[in-house]
């Protein structure tokens, strides 16, 4: 079963989300849309820290949170305020493909060894340090997270209006990512 959404056309942002600035998004980063000038956030996106990604969208469309796996937990705080201060009512989680926050454990040894030779740890700290931390920013699979993440989100902010998507590093496209 496929899980992701294309979005080639405005015809293909869902009905939910056309008008908004969700469907804004998408058609700002997906279909070129001509950039309209914004003095406020009208969004938050929540999205990895990965660098191969990168949104097309004008100055001043929205917050954007970075964290490992677009995982919020740990900036709730940053959320709130972008509500709250920022009077954003639209949230999108976008979630990638080869995400490094997917089964981080295959990873200590590369954690380990970078942070002794770039930064200068000793060993013993760095292995506390990986296996203190790991756990909490492990995701699992990339849309199962985000669609949990989503479904968490909906529930602390039931106003707002939150969007699962994934973002494809192969074609730099946005995605629904399908609900049940």
């Amino acid at each position: 079963m496929n899980k992701f959404l294309p979005v080639n056309s405005i015809s293909d942002i869902l009905p939910m989300y056309t008008g908004t600035p969700i469907g804004l998004l998408l058609e700002y980063h997906n279909l070129n849309r001509p950039y309209e000038t914004y003095d406020k956030a009208e969004l938050l996106v929540g999205m990895c820290m990965d660098n191969r990604k990168h949104l097309h969208i004008p100055d001043n469309f929205a917050f954007i949170i970075r964290s490992g796996g677009a995982n919020l937990r740990y900036s709730e705080f940053k959320v709130s305020y972008a509500i709250a201060v920022g009077s954003v009512s639209h949230i999108v989680l976008i979630g990638h493909n080869n995400c490094g926050m997917v089964n981080l454990i295959s990873r200590e040894a590369e954690f380990i060894r970078g942070l002794v030779n770039t930064a200068g740890w000793e060993k013993e700290r760095a292995e506390e340090h990986f296996m203190h931390f790991a756990p909490m920013f492990e995701i699992g699979n990339e849309t199962d997270f985000i669609l949990s993440e989503t479904k968490r989100l909906r529930l602390r902010y039931p106003k707002v209006i939150i969007a699962p998507l994934y973002y494809k590093v192969e074609d730099n496209k946005l995605y629904f990512i399908k609900e049940n």
